[in-house]
């Protein structure tokens, strides 16, 4: 079994969890390499933990063989510099399946996706989350929480499972953060799961560390506002998250269908070329939202 209580990992998920996206070739194929000079530069601006196949990586957009590869790839290209949290979902054959691929890659815990099943119960969670543990060699979890429908004490049932050491809460709800925190083991890392802009009021209740997308297109940006909420100076993290919200915004349009086509458009900007986003999602950006992150990116130097 892998050991839980790694330094490494909680000070990482107290940190920033950069959601990588998945680039695509000229024929739509994953493309993984070309995630070198964005992984690269994320690390050299001190993003503490990649994330491969994450929802900003387009995760229910891959077959399972494309998101085996890419953990494998990315870990590859990591080469060790920081540690790397893998995320996994889908059926429960599917979520084992990539628990395995990831462990055998390198990973150092894997993000299990709420299971998006019309009919799951907490119970059944429970034993989702037991079973993927199991497959992945007993590396640690993080949950990723997009649902808190199920109410506090069922939270703090799923966060009692072995192995678990965060949580990404990705809902709009610090109260009921709050009460998760209280109600749950304190060595539980809560992370604020709905990137920068919510970073503070989730801070305010408890919460330590953010994912981001942005680290994608502006890692610095990033780490700037995760050093200003660390010493606790919510004004300049709010200075610093004005400054972004604009491409945050952008993402938000169309029901949040341009979440990943903001940021692989951006990334075109900066001659990045990471391929269209895969449908559902949106592509590309409308003429006044492709204005609108022109003005942003050139408002930044970003291109």
């Amino acid at each position: 079994m892998a050991d839980t209580s790694t330094p490494d990992l909680d000070a990482a998920l107290a940190g920033i969890s950069g959601i990588l996206v998945t680039p695509y070739d000229d024929q739509g194929d994953i493309d993984p390499r070309r995630l070198r000079p964005i992984l690269d530069r994320a690390l050299a601006a001190g993003v503490h933990m990649p994330v491969v196949n994450g929802n900003t990586g387009e995760f229910y957009a891959l077959t399972t063989d494309e998101a085996c590869t890419m953990v494998r790839e990315v870990a590859d290209l990591m080469d060790g510099r920081a540690p790397l949290l893998a995320g996994v979902g889908r059926g429960l054959r599917d979520a084992c399946r990539l628990a395995k691929a990831s462990a055998e890659a390198g990973a150092t815990a894997l993000m299990v996706h709420q299971p998006p099943d019309p009919f799951v119960s907490p119970r059944g969670t429970v034993d989702y989350l037991k079973a993927v543990a199991d497959a992945g060699n007993g590396l640690p979890l993080m949950l990723y929480l997009r649902n808190d429908a199920m109410g506090t004490a069922k939270i703090a049932e799923l966060c009692a499972v072995e192995g678990v050491k965060g949580v990404k809460w990705a809902t709009p709800n610090p109260l009921k953060l709050a009460a998760a925190i209280e109600a749950s083991d304190p060595a539980i890392t809560w992370v604020a799961g709905l990137a920068e802009v919510w970073a503070p009021p989730l801070y305010a209740v408890g919460a330590r560390g953010f994912t981001s997308g942005l680290i994608n297109v502006w890692p610095e940006r990033s780490v700037a506002i995760h050093i200003a909420l660390d010493a606790g100076n919510y004004g300049e993290a709010n200075r610093l998250i004005a400054g972004m919200r604009a491409f945050e915004d952008i993402r938000a349009e169309e029901q949040n269908g341009t979440n990943v086509t903001g940021v692989k458009a951006a990334l075109l900007a900066q001659g990045l070329d990471c391929g269209p986003t895969r449908p559902p999602s949106a592509w590309p950006l409308t003429g006044p939202q492709q204005q609108q992150l022109d003005e942003f990116m050139a408002a930044n130097g970003l291109i």
